[in-house]
C-alpha cells in the first residue's frame, strides 16, 4: 500500500477529510521545535513524496513547494527554546503541534499524528508509529516542518556563526560540541538538554 492509498481508505473509513501533523527538531541542543499540519485534497498525488529523513535537502526543499501548492491548507508552527526549556521537549513539541493545527483555519474529520503519543484530545486523533513513512499527509507535513526548521537553522547561523548551525542544524554533533566548550551556551540553546555543560540540576 502506498502512502496516498493509506489515506485514501482512512476517507473512505471516516467520510470525511484528513490532517497529517509530524514535528521536527526534537533531538537538537539548539533552537525551536517546530511542526506541521497538511490536509491534502482528495485524489492529490504528489511524486516522490516520503518520510522526510529518508529525502534529500534538495528534494525536500522542491516537494515543499509542490506540498503548499496542492494542498488544501497547511500550516507551520513553532514552539520557542524558553518553552522547551520550561515544560519540557515532549510538551513543548505538543504545543507546536496544537498550534499547527488550530493554525489550518478549518477542522478536519481525522487527524492522523507520527508517533505515539497524542499531543491533544479528541476522538479523531489517531497516533500512527512511523507514520511519516506510511501516510501521504503525515510525510507532507514531516517535510514542511522538517524545511522550515533547516531555513531557520541557517538563518541562526548568519546570527550566530562561531555555532556552525549550518552543518548541524543545532543537533550534538562534535563539532557542535566542540563550539559549545569554546564559546559557551548561547540564549537559541535548550539549557535542559546542556545540564552538564550549565552545571544545572
Amino acid at each position: 500500500m502506498t502512502l496516498f492509498e493509506y489515506d485514501e481508505a482512512v476517507r473512505e473509513s471516516i467520510g470525511g477529510s484528513i490532517c497529517g501533523i509530524d514535528e521536527a527538531g526534537r533531538g537538537p541542543l539548539a533552537g525551536d521545535v517546530y511542526a506541521a499540519a497538511v490536509i491534502l485534497r482528495p485524489g492529490t498525488v504528489i511524486e516522490g513524496l516520503n518520510d522526510s529523513k529518508k529525502l534529500s535537502e534538495k528534494k525536500r526543499e522542491q516537494l515543499y513547494d509542490e506540498i503548499i501548492a496542492k494542498a488544501e491548507a497547511y500550516c507551520v508552527a513553532t514552539a520557542s527554546v524558553a518553552e522547551i526549556d520550561s515544560v519540557n521537549i515532549l510538551q513543548a513539541t505538543f504545543l507546536a503541534m496544537k498550534r499547527a493545527y488550530d493554525g489550518l483555519g478549518i477542522t478536519a474529520d481525522a487527524v492522523l499524528v507520527d508517533g505515539n503519543r497524542k499531543p491533544f484530545g479528541g476522538n479523531e486523533v489517531t497516533t500512527v508509529v512511523k507514520g511519516d513513512g506510511t501516510s501521504a499527509s503525515i510525510a507532507a507535513a514531516s517535510i514542511l516542518a522538517k524545511v522550515s526548521r533547516d531555513r531557520y537553522m541557517k538563518k541562526l547561523a548568519e546570527e550566530y556563526p562561531q555555532y556552525q548551525f549550518e552543518k548541524h542544524k543545532g543537533y550534538g554533533t562534535k563539532l557542535h560540541y566542540e563550539m559549545l566548550e569554546k564559546y559557551g551556551i548561547s540564549e537559541v540553546h535548550r539549557r535542559t538538554f546542556l545540564k552538564k555543560l550549565t552545571g544545572e540540576k
